[in-house]
């Protein structure tokens, strides 16, 4: 239990000092994510006025129709797509990533990627 609560902390540190640097504007909102360990979840918000414009996630209809198991790296590029296809019917081209302070690695890495490739700009 000890090294889950620190893992936990340790998290919520590199969370805020990457939410100090990255905030969401009008012209380029913030492309927010979240990974538990059965689920991925995907969140386009802008931060002056605090509205989620667009979110995703493999709980969602649309996405986890498909999915074998919705807490691997293809549901995360499922998930990524989405959200880039969500943003740019939005006419949203251009975000700032924000990985919550999860690693930029494995299903955060993949979720990006599907992002980029479906058409938006980090």
């Amino acid at each position: 239990m000890k090294a889950s609560a620190e893992r936990r902390q340790a998290r919520v540190k590199r969370q805020t000092r990457v939410r100090q640097k990255v905030r969401g504007t009008e012209e380029r909102p913030r492309l927010c994510i979240f990974r538990s360990a059965k689920h991925m979840y995907a969140q386009i918000i802008e931060d002056t006025t605090g509205k989620t414009l667009a979110s995703v996630s493999t709980v969602s209809k649309d996405v986890a129709d498909g999915l074998k198991y919705p807490g691997n790296v293809e549901a995360a590029k499922a998930v990524g797509s989405a959200i880039a296809k969500k943003a740019l019917d939005q006419n949203i081209k251009q975000v700032v990533f924000d990985r919550n302070g999860f690693l930029y690695h494995g299903r955060v890495k993949a979720l990006a990627d599907a992002a980029r490739e479906a058409g938006l700009s980090f």
